[in-house]
């Protein structure tokens, strides 16, 4: 059988190396011409050979075709290049799943998903499971814990399916640096660093997950050309052996779904399978009263109960996030105290919701590459006293696949009773289409100076990698 792996822009040549050196024949197709210098040697080197699609008249017999979910091609047009092929289709998470199918089976093993708030709940994670030293793959990079200390394996790394792969691939090179010769035989000794391992995905998960996390549809974006979408690519999640899911997505997007192991949580609805009973917000540490009730775990057992915790969480959004982390954890028996103790530890990170004190002013920094109208509006709810902060809103395009819709933003900004600056090619673009008096920026560091000079709070949201912003 002939596989042909499609867009080696995403992960594709890590998969097809990967497939390659299982003894499989192996085509490769660079859907976006990205393929350039060491990836495209280490093609040759494996023989995988490049193909454009209308050299599929070429072949006779099998032809399984591995896709990325959000491919902009359907199968009726791979199809029509040679009607007269036996296809199968896998995704990519599908092959990595396979490709990974033995892989450390006697840890805990988490897959996070959803709209918003992923990088998130991946450090809440980290946070609870740090005595495990957990093994990281996150849109700030792959990682690995060791007594407490992070071990960077790679920085600039997307969250393709792909990359589950090359974070296992990179820890096992950390943990085996050298091999010794035993009876003139070359073996490794395998010292396995990682105790438990939390993954992030944007668009689905593999299914390896002893735990899929879905933490939201925050909004139903388009993918594939408009044949697909976010709800539809994040139904991967109900692959993994345990899902968590917010309830209101689980209503809104997946009734139909049969699952012998769904456990839901939600801000509102006490017939989840976690909610919140009290909350008390604030800028600092939010206080939570949780209550669970017959929350089904990875061992086939059932528990329920009640836990008080306090973490940073100033917003709803956040205490939604903090509630699919619980649920996660108690779906996979972790002892309450660690879950207490770790949100506890838990104080933000960069390029997510972060708060500091420079000279006499707040700054509350939201940087991310996804956010949206939705999310901007939570940030700015979150501040109960917005008279004494300037608003910052700015950004960057082409960071993802979710763009923002400038109109909502724009009808949303105008209904503020507050001055507003506007930072960035984002800022510039929403600029013409208020109606409001607004201050403009073209370097967002003005903000700062503006704030710290007229010893005035600032709260900052900036659509982009933070790794950029704070570079700059």
């Amino acid at each position: 059988m002939n596989n042909l792996v499609i867009d080696l822009t995403h992960g594709g040549v890590k998969i097809a190396i990967s497939l390659a050196k299982k003894g499989r024949n192996v085509l490769a197709y660079d859907i976006y011409s990205t393929l350039k210098g060491i990836d495209a040697k280490m093609l040759e080197v494996y023989c995988v050979e490049l193909i454009q699609l209308e050299q599929l008249a070429d072949f006779r017999g099998d032809m399984n075709v591995i896709y990325p979910i959000h491919m902009p091609l359907s199968f009726d047009e791979i199809e029509s290049f040679n009607p007269n092929l036996n296809y199968t289709f896998q995704s990519h998470h599908e092959i990595i799943a396979e490709l990974l199918e033995d892989w450390a089976e006697d840890i805990p093993k988490v897959e996070v998903t959803g709209v918003k708030g992923k990088t998130t709940s991946v450090f809440m994670l980290k946070e609870i499971l740090i005595d495990d030293n957990p093994l990281i793959l996150s849109s700030l990079g792959a990682l690995l814990y060791e007594d407490g200390k992070e071990i960077v394996l790679k920085k600039d790394i997307s969250i393709a399916p792909a990359n589950i792969k090359e974070t296992v691939d990179l820890a096992y090179k950390i943990a085996n640096p050298i091999c010794k010769i035993a009876d003139g035989v070359v073996v490794s000794e395998n010292l396995r660093k990682y105790g438990s391992a939390i993954f992030e995905s944007s668009l689905g998960v593999s299914g390896i997950g002893d735990v899929g996390l879905l933490l939201n549809i925050a909004e139903d974006y388009p993918i594939a050309k408009g044949r697909s979408s976010a709800s539809k690519a994040k139904r991967q999640v109900f692959r993994c052996k345990c899902v968590c899911i917010q309830k209101e997505a689980l209503d809104d997007y997946y009734s139909d779904v049969k699952h012998d192991r769904i456990n839901t949580f939600s801000l509102t609805d006490s017939a989840s399978s976690l909610f919140v009973e009290n909350v008390e917000y604030n800028l600092d540490q939010t206080s939570l009263e949780i209550a669970y009730n017959n929350v089904k775990t990875v061992n086939d057992n059932s528990v329920s109960g009640k836990l008080n915790l306090k973490t940073f969480a100033p917003g709803p959004h956040h205490v939604s996030n903090v509630l699919g982390v619980v649920l996660t954890c108690l779906s996979l028996e972790i002892d309450t105290d660690r879950i207490i103790n770790g949100l506890n530890n838990y104080k933000g990170i960069p390029g997510r919701t972060t708060k500091r004190t420079v000279e006499n002013s707040i700054i509350i920094e939201e940087i991310n590459p996804g956010l949206n109208t939705q999310a901007i509006k939570e940030s700015i709810n979150m501040i109960q006293n917005l008279e004494d902060y300037y608003l910052s809103i700015g950004g960057d395009y082409g960071i993802t696949c979710e763009e923002i819709d400038e109109e909502k933003l724009a009808n949303f900004l105008n209904t503020l009773n507050t001055e507003i600056i506007l930072t960035g090619d984002l800022g510039l673009s929403i600029e013409k289409k208020l109606t409001k008096k607004t201050t403009y920026f073209k370097d967002y560091r003005e903000v700062y100076e503006l704030a710290l000079k007229n010893h005035k709070n600032l709260l900052f949201i900036y659509r982009s990698d933070y790794r950029k912003v704070s570079q700059r």
